[in-house]
């Protein structure tokens, strides 16, 4: 497995698993754009990874389409689980992310429920 590859394990089962590692990920100048906001830096992502956390308890993340990668991108399909004050949630999304120095630095992602 190619270190973007690894990379990318790393950004699904540990950061989105909540453990603290953002700034092991992504460069200091990261950016992230979601559909409604952009994040900034590693201090950001990890506060972003966290409120979302809280919000789904339980979450979890399968990777649907294993990451491939071209150029200075990767890119992967992924199913996401959790739970809400409302009952289970499930989710789907596609991430991009830009990587460089050994780090990502630019993150694309793309979500839809159901």
């Amino acid at each position: 497995m190619g270190i973007e590859k690894a990379l990318y394990r790393r950004w699904i089962n540990e950061l989105w698993a909540g453990e603290p590692v953002a700034a092991e990920l992504v460069s200091g100048d990261f950016v992230g754009h979601w559909p409604n906001r952009d994040v900034h830096g590693p201090d950001e992502l990890q506060v972003m990874v966290d409120e979302t956390r809280t919000m789904l308890t339980d979450l979890r993340f399968e990777v649907e389409v294993e990451p491939f990668v071209g150029r200075d991108l990767v890119a992967a399909r992924w199913i996401g689980t959790g739970a809400t004050a409302d009952g289970p949630a499930r989710f789907t999304g596609n991430d991009i992310l830009r990587y460089a120095g050994g780090r990502f630095v630019e993150y694309w992602t793309g979500t839809s429920t159901g």
